[in-house]
């Protein structure tokens, strides 16, 4: 009788450790989302009129610019050598004080269709060309991406206040301003193109040679190269594509507020995509990129920040939460290296 005590006090015990170890395993691999789930149980507990529908629009379209960086700046963190882009605020109000200048023009006034189509390509093609030509710095150049993108972290505000005299352009246009404040069947319009790149680029990296690539080369930059990888195509297409990302998030802000403002759009944007990214999963050696998780981390950003604005605390002290979160993140992939 004892032995059969003694067998299910095991049994009971080893019970135990491995729901432990799930539970531990769940917290690694599913951090973010967790997190998101804990702040949607407070907030349905604290927050008034959270589930009202005009917080959901509210919240989404304050983190869709977000989140489209992020899944950015995802790829760039993912390509390694230190990844990291600070360029894509600035990028960001460049293609956001472009888009206007092409609409309000005498030749948009004159061909309003044409104007619209080439508000949204041309500050589009802008933005990724920005990307283009820091990732040729780093990957070319070898240059510390850091450094490769401080050149446009500050003249690409430069010379987006340069074009409007650092006026703030404001606007009445019913066909961009949809970006900014339209519905797909009572859904944000930002959310759902955000959905489609977040699926798009979830299956580019999941499926395609690209994404084997990006983190091969994000694993091990060195080794790829001599294994004939093209590393430097893969650096290129990952920063020209944050900077289509930066681009995509200033056409977002300048719909969403019928205005551009060179001086203040998207301060701090590099520092919400990089916390975004890196709560969500993503690795700051490279190598990992969770598209999905970076757009969860997004979420993860924003909600923190609404939970503490709508329950009466000051935006410095959403501030010092952000930073606890990353805090927390990073300390998550350090314990989770020194283990491997």
């Amino acid at each position: 009788m004892d032995m059969i005590n003694q067998q299910i006090d095991k049994n009971e015990s080893s019970g135990s450790i491995a729901s432990s170890a799930k539970f531990k395993a769940l917290l690694k691999n599913n951090g973010a989302l967790v997190a998101l789930i804990v702040l949607l149980i407070i907030n349905a507990i604290f927050t008034p009129h959270f589930f009202a529908m005009q917080t959901f629009y509210i919240n989404m379209t304050q983190v869709a610019p977000i989140a489209i960086v992020a899944i950015g700046m995802c790829l760039v963190i993912a390509s390694g050598n230190g990844g990291i882009d600070i360029s894509v605020g600035s990028v960001l109000a460049l293609a956001g004080a472009l888009a206007p200048m092409v609409f309000m023009s005498e030749f948009g006034l004159n061909n309003p269709g044409i104007a619209i189509a080439l508000a949204i390509v041309l500050p589009l093609l802008v933005a990724t060309s920005c990307g283009l030509f820091n990732g040729f710095l780093v990957g070319h150049y070898r240059i510390q991406p850091m450094i490769a993108t401080l050149i446009l972290f500050i003249s690409g505000r430069g010379i987006a206040q340069l074009l409007t005299n650092g006026d703030i352009q404001t606007f009445n246009n019913d066909f961009f301003q949809y970006l900014g404040t339209g519905r797909l069947f009572g859904i944000p319009i930002q959310a759902v193109i955000l959905i489609i790149i977040a699926l798009f680029v979830s299956w580019i990296i999941k499926t395609s040679k690209f994404g084997r690539y990006l983190l091969a080369v994000g694993g091990n930059d060195k080794a790829a190269f001599l294994c004939g990888l093209p590393t430097f195509k893969v650096k290129l297409i990952a920063y020209g594509f944050c900077g289509f990302c930066a681009g995509m998030a200033g056409l977002f802000t300048t719909a969403m507020n019928s205005a551009s403002d060179a001086n203040t759009a998207g301060l701090l944007m590099e520092l919400d995509g990089i916390s975004a990214a890196v709560v969500g999963g993503t690795v700051m050696m490279g190598g990992k990129a969770p598209v999905i998780g970076a757009v969860i981390g997004a979420l993860v950003i924003q909600m923190m920040t609404y939970t503490l604005l709508a329950n009466g605390i000051s935006d410095s002290a959403a501030m010092i939460a952000k930073a606890a979160i990353i805090i927390g993140a990073i300390y998550l992939q350090l314990k989770n290296k020194q283990k491997h």
